[in-house]
């Protein structure tokens, strides 16, 4: 399962956006103040090593470029959520939401279609 710390999550949104680049291109997409260009090498090198990065390097310059898609963790850590903190229970998930949230009728309605939807495909 892929954990990220919060500065290689940030580095991850910045390449699922740009798609690939050099440590300064990631660096410019930093808002200011902008961390520095030796913390920024150091965490693409750490995401690097657990696979989630790769490079093609041109001399002693490596363009980086993500390994796994946006999509990808997302699910990884959407299903770590509802794990670790929701016994795997969709319904759990659901009751949590419910009385949590503010939940305008419109959405309500849109996610009821989707169990509807769901629940039909699990039925054929």
């Amino acid at each position: 399962m892929i954990t990220l710390t919060k500065a290689e999550e940030k580095i991850m949104k910045i390449l699922w956006g740009i798609e690939k680049g050099f440590i300064k291109d990631i660096l410019e997409q930093y808002p200011d103040p902008k961390p520095p260009y030796n913390s920024v090498s150091t965490i693409v090198r750490v995401l690097v090593q657990k696979e989630i990065v790769g490079y093609t390097a041109y001399g002693n310059a490596h363009q980086y470029h993500p390994l796994i898609s946006k999509e990808e963790y997302r699910k990884n850590q959407l299903s770590r959520l509802v794990s670790d903190y929701y016994n795997n229970s969709l319904k759990q998930v659901v009751n949590f939401f419910s009385e949590s949230k503010e939940l305008k009728k419109e959405e309500v309605d849109e996610v009821m279609r989707m169990l509807e939807d769901l629940k039909s495909k699990k039925d054929e």
